[in-house]
């Protein structure tokens, strides 16, 4: 069986990156390592994962069917880690600003693909023991420089990838 790179775009091996969490061999350490992992799970479908790592005062009745329904319309095509906040870890509060890539199923008039961003400084507690996914703050859409290496992690251009027109 030959590793793949994981999802996340750590540059790490998937069972010795967010694999390892998403199958339990393992607990993220960090809230960079959450939040890498949750995306992960975004990207593999894996709403147990999901619910596991929200912050239990932060849920909702329906998040199972809002997470199903996100996964059953979206396909994460890259995660860049923008900043990470670790002043505050010694009170069990992290920040980590990213922005993850996407494609989602049009509805309604709008058939096909439609590409979006998700630009957020999510917060992370320790509850238990374990790092949890708090809420987060939207962010404006980061504008990608043409000449920029791609989001995707292809190692190209921005313009000769995702920024083609």
């Amino acid at each position: 069986m030959t590793e793949t790179f994981c999802c996340c775009k750590s540059g790490n091996k998937s069972d010795s990156c967010c694999g390892a969490y998403l199958s339990g061999q393992a607990i993220p350490a960090t809230p960079e390592q959450l939040m890498r992992s949750r995306y992960a799970a975004f990207f593999h479908k894996n709403i147990d994962y999901l619910i596991a790592t929200r912050d239990p005062d932060h849920r909702e009745e329906n998040d199972r069917q809002l997470l199903a329904d996100t996964c059953n319309t979206t396909q994460w095509l890259g995660l860049v880690v923008m900043k990470t906040d670790t002043s505050q870890l010694a009170l069990g509060v992290g920040y980590v600003e990213f922005a993850a890539f996407y494609d989602q199923k049009g509805t309604g008039r709008l058939h096909g693909q439609i590409r979006g961003q998700i630009h957020e400084k999510a917060r992370f507690v320790i509850k238990d023991g374990r790092w949890v996914y708090c809420d987060g703050h939207l962010l404006p859409p980061v504008v990608w420089g043409r000449n920029q290496p791609c989001w995707c992690g292809s190692h190209k251009k921005f313009k000769k990838c995702h920024g083609a027109p």
